[in-house]
């Protein structure tokens, strides 16, 4: 159980930034890299939004252990 806590920390704050940078690609906002087939897709950004979301519920689980 001592390892679980890193393990849903790591994996929450991952999903948090991955989230922000499919946010900022579907929105247009960080449009890199520029062969990038996100950029500028809403659907990538809402998949962003939900995928941060869950990054912070992990976080916030891990918390608990």
């Amino acid at each position: 159980m001592r390892f679980v806590k890193p393990i849903l920390l790591g994996l929450g704050c991952l999903a948090v930034v991955m989230g922000v940078v499919w946010v900022g690609q579907g929105t247009g906002i960080f449009p890199y890299p520029a062969s990038s087939t996100m950029i500028d897709q809403l659907p990538w950004a809402y998949r962003g939004i939900v995928l941060a979301i869950a990054g912070l519920v992990l976080v916030g689980v891990s918390k608990k252990f």
